[in-house]
């Protein structure tokens, strides 16, 4: 170890032994005029400037012309694009001259910063590492790549390609300037997770249960000194080369594991190495912290409800603006009444196919700015979205295809007939389900019923005649796989909305509509984000009374969000919705049904 190295160990050390940071408690701002907030910029340096330019923010030369209003960049500045470093440069300094001018810039942390600053580096692209190449010493490219050979147990010469293509000139810049001593680094870690504007929360993923549990003491200033100090803790750990800017994040657990027994007693090393393998787990790294969490923008609103309003309640605001998850169709969008607002509108257009999008709050009124266009506009309602679907068809566009659409096909595929339909220029595959008994078309009403809930799991179906026979086609979403495959692959801790609270939600719904035929074979999810889709529906809607015997030892709990659907479902909201699709028999049955969920404690 070099006489620079240890020096530089001794001082991180010392830091880490302090008290943890003591962050200023600056996270609530009222009687702001003007409030202009974009999100998920991932280096898109230009589409992010001229929107602010139409948001009234920069001028032509990119100067500070918005006077006192307060900025908020919902986070995920890094990753993927080419202007990372343009980008933090450009806000470092709009932040001094949006002070003069009596306004405010808020950066708020995204997971993307959290993941360089901890070196998970997947996403960061060849330009990034490049905007740091001139800040490169090649004496200290030549020094990790001697360690990464005595990590791999090989020599320099067979290993230095392979070096130079993983670590590209720049990468150790970089790996430097995001440390907790770092330009980046340290500008960085003083920003917030979450701030509060006039009553509006900004946070970059979601209001998850975390943020109801913590408030905003626990989370800007439990998880951020988490954070902090995992950042520091790396810094010291790769002075003292236990943990190399070479070594892959996913391994660090394993790496400081095993780095423990030879430490040989010293204190303050080990401390740091147990401190780091705590800090891994912390929740501001966690798929259900603020900065990753997904079930505000992807859990159907019976589900997510209640759960956003507690968070909102334990941070004192009435609405939250996020990012993180890039709308389906590229929009600022609202759900929740407008509780909720979603600005990702994937500004990085090689990568996302989206365009910059600012949200423009003043007093009461609400617009959203677009790169491009000169006026202002509104954001729009959270589309259903059941299932991946072409061209981006909405709900209403595949149910005008299914009733009106060419019938170009019919094959019978594991037991299922399945019409292929052709619009004017898409097309679409459905189940086709012949009609059960007179007057009954069990898919549409489940589908129908999923309207009114606002579950969001059951495909679109129309009433149709097909070849003669008169049934129902429901729509075939498109890239999915079923139970079968996900509990055999073990997945679901990366689903947008937990699995756990989609089974709940699908145990009521089927407790509801005393479906017998629900199987592994029918729980079908999208690949993409693991949401749950619930289809055929033929066993479903009986006259019993109670619950299906499968569901009779289920964990079923009727939550406030489903006590508020069920009471709105009257027998005149079933008779005017589901008349056409249901006999008399069942539409009782399933009123019955209602009262008894709607009794249940």
């Amino acid at each position: 170890m070099s006489h620079i190295t240890k020096s530089r160990l001794i001082v991180l050390i010392a830091l880490l032994t302090l008290s943890p940071i003591a962050w200023p408690d600056e996270w609530h701002f009222d009687n702001v005029d003007r409030v202009v907030a974009l999100a998920d910029i991932h280096g898109a340096y230009d589409a992010m400037t001229e929107t602010l330019k139409k948001a009234s923010v920069l001028d032509a030369d990119l100067k500070w012309s918005g006077g006192e209003t307060n900025l908020v960049i919902v986070g995920d500045i890094l990753d993927r694009g080419p202007g990372s470093r343009a980008v933090m440069e450009l806000l470092m300094r709009l932040e001094d001259e949006a002070e003069a001018a009596g306004g405010r810039v808020h950066v708020i942390f995204g997971n993307h910063e959290s993941m360089i600053m901890t070196g998970d580096l997947r996403y960061v692209s060849a330009a990034e590492y490049a905007a740091f190449a001139d800040d490169e010493d090649p004496a200290e490219r030549a020094h990790w790549l001697d360690r990464y050979a005595a990590r791999k147990v090989a020599s320099v010469e067979k290993l230095r390609d392979t070096f130079d293509k993983k670590f590209p000139p720049g990468y150790f810049a970089m790996r430097r300037a995001f440390r907790a001593d770092g330009r980046y680094g340290q500008w960085l870690l003083q920003k917030n997770i979450i701030v509060v504007i006039n009553g509006t929360a900004f946070v970059h993923g979601g209001l998850s249960p975390a943020v109801t549990e913590l408030g905003m003491q626990g989370v800007n200033g439990n998880l951020k000194n988490d954070l902090a100090e995992y950042v520091r803790i790396l810094g010291a750990l790769s002075d003292a080369e236990i943990v190399l800017p070479t070594d892959s994040h996913y391994d660090y657990q394993e790496i400081l594991k095993r780095s423990l027994p030879s430490l040989n007693g010293e204190a303050a090393m080990t401390r740091s190495v147990k401190a780091a393998m705590r800090l891994e787990e912390s929740e501001v790294l966690s798929m259900d912290g603020p900065l990753w969490y997904r079930g505000n923008v992807a859990c159907p609103e019976i589900i997510e409800g209640h759960r956003l309003d507690d968070a909102l309640a334990a941070i004192d605001a009435s609405r939250v603006v996020v990012g993180h998850t890039p709308t389906p169709n590229r929009k600022v969008l609202q759900r929740f009444d407008g509780r909720l607002i979603e600005i990702d509108t994937g500004m990085l257009n090689f990568y996302y196919k989206g365009s910059g999008n600012a949200l423009v709050l003043e007093g009461d009124a609400i617009s959203v700015v677009n790169q491009w266009a000169g006026e202002s506009t509104l954001p729009m309602d959270h589309p259903r979205h059941v299932g991946q679907r072409p061209a981006g068809l909405t709900a209403d566009e595949i149910q005008k295809l299914l009733q009106n659409g060419e019938i170009v096909s019919l094959e019978f595929v594991d037991g299922r007939t399945i019409a292929t339909v052709r619009g004017n220029e898409n097309s679409v595959q459905a189940i086709f389900e012949k009609r059960a008994s007179r007057g009954v078309y069990a898919d549409v009403a489940a589908y129908r019923l999923d309207k009114l809930l606002e579950l969001d799991m059951v495909p679109v179906a129309v009433k149709r005649e097909v070849d003669g026979r008169d049934g129902s086609l429901q729509f075939l979403p498109t890239n999915t796989f079923d139970e079968v495959e996900r509990s055999s692959r073990r997945v679901g801790a990366g689903a947008h909305c937990p699995i756990s609270l989609q089974w709940g939600a699908m145990y009521l719904f089927d407790a509801l509509i005393y479906n017998e035929g629900r199987s592994k074979s029918r729980m079908d999810y999208d690949h993409s984000s693991l949401q749950l889709i619930l289809s055929e529906h033929e066993q479903a809607f009986a006259t019993k009374k109670g619950w299906p015997r499968h569901l009779q030892k289920a964990a079923v709990i009727v939550t406030s969000d489903w006590k508020d659907a069920l009471a709105a479902l009257s027998d005149e909201v079933l008779e005017e919705t589901l008349g056409d699709v249901l006999d008399r028999r069942r539409l009782r049955a399933l009123a019955a049904r209602r009262d008894e969920l709607l009794a249940t404690e």
